[in-house]
């Protein structure tokens, strides 16, 4: 039973980390824009508010097909046991 809690332990930090850094480049990313002209003068609370919720579906949208390709990628090893 300690083999498998501690490869659910794993998996859990391994999807945690994966999403925080996929959020991270994607709001890196997002800085890059020139989104001024699509938001009003002077709300910069929102407009970060926005850039932070892109950042949180995009990456997070990132990171569960990089997950999903890495889970495919051990189970192959089922196919050529």
């Amino acid at each position: 039973m300690g083999e498998v809690s501690t490869l659910i332990g794993q998996n859990a930090l391994f999807s945690l980390l994966s999403h925080i850094f996929f959020m991270a480049i994607t709001f890196y990313g997002l800085q890059s824009l020139m989104y001024s002209q699509f938001f009003k003068k002077n709300h910069v609370f929102q407009t970060r508010l926005i850039l932070i919720l892109l950042s949180i579906a995009i990456g997070g949208a990132a990171s569960r097909v990089f997950l999903e390709f890495t889970g495919w990628a051990k189970q192959l090893s089922y196919l050529f046991s």
